[in-house]
């Protein structure tokens, strides 16, 4: 484990969360209504296994929720879907404020791609590739 260059209160921390998450463009914003964003200090060994991550790797995002490509308009309404951003990877990852809230803007609009289906290659186009 790579010690972390700097730590932030869970308050700061969703501080950055929040910038981050108003800097992503409105075509993958406007689809957050629905989702939470929770901050967890690090992820679960359940979670690591579930979703297949090898011993010694970790997860900077993870999202749980059904992805609008397998909803039903037939199917009652849902749950808000769950976005988790996992502190510690994050702040181990970045060396600076800036890059913090860059990888946590990164982290979240790929985990809203998740739920909406998209493409890598137009993640790419929107500057997340």
């Amino acid at each position: 484990m790579t010690p972390r260059k700097f730590r932030l209160s869970s308050g700061r921390f969703y501080d950055l969360v929040e910038q981050a998450v108003a800097r992503i463009p409105m075509e993958i914003r406007r689809h957050m209504d629905n989702i939470v964003i929770t901050v967890e200090p690090r992820p679960s060994v359940e979670m690591l296994e579930e979703v297949g991550v090898p011993p010694g790797e970790t997860l900077l995002g993870l999202y749980l929720g059904v992805p609008l490509t397998e909803r039903s308009v037939m199917d009652p309404p849902l749950y808000p879907d769950t976005i988790y951003l996992f502190q510690e990877p994050l702040e181990e990852l970045c060396a600076t404020r800036e890059e913090l809230i860059r990888e946590i803007e990164i982290t979240v609009a790929h985990e809203v791609a998740h739920a909406l289906g998209l493409s890598d290659e137009r993640l790419e186009e929107l500057g997340y590739g």
